[in-house]
């Protein structure tokens, strides 16, 4: 019996290892006029979802908005993709983000996490970290940092998942 309980115990670990990171539902975040919404609010009707934390403070976060919000009409055109940025500026900061979001012309979905929350339950350490979800909401890819030119990348690989391919 024992022995049946350690393998079992064995490949419920290993299943478990493997299992697809979804987002979870019950997080609250705000809204940029300070409504509170559960994180279940981030869907995008089966089509692929990028989900970029980021804070007013960080350059390459600001960058990396900045380079995709050139082509973010084209990629929502060929792929249905939807942006959700989620900012981790804390209590004292917060209040810059709805200006700070206008005055770049972000036509994204943009929340607030001052507590961090949403943060901590997806495991984000620094910021630009960006998931990338398939049309099921299980994260498929995710980066940390910005370069110059990555937007490209994560474009291809946007593409692929709204046609259903896997990531190699």
């Amino acid at each position: 019996m024992k022995k049946f309980l350690m393998t079992l115990a064995a490949m419920l670990l290993a299943c478990g290892a493997f299992a697809q990171k979804v987002v979870p539902e019950n997080i609250t975040i705000k809204t940029l006029d300070g409504r509170a919404v559960q994180t279940s609010v981030i869907q995008n009707e089966g089509k692929p979802i990028i989900i970029s934390f980021w804070a007013t403070w960080c350059k390459p976060c600001n960058k990396e908005l900045d380079a995709i919000k050139e082509v973010y009409e084209e990629w929502q055109e060929e792929t249905g993709v939807k942006l959700v940025a989620i900012s981790i500026d804390d209590a004292r900061s917060s209040s810059r983000v709805k200006p700070w979001v206008n005055g770049r012309g972000w036509e994204y979905e943009v929340y607030l996490d001052a507590n961090q929350d949403f943060k901590r339950a997806m495991n984000v350490g620094d910021v630009p970290h960006l998931f990338l979800l398939n049309g099921k909401g299980e994260v498929v890819y995710e980066h940390t940092s910005y370069v110059d030119g990555s937007e490209e990348e994560l474009f291809e690989l946007v593409k692929k998942v709204a046609e259903g391919q896997p990531l190699e």
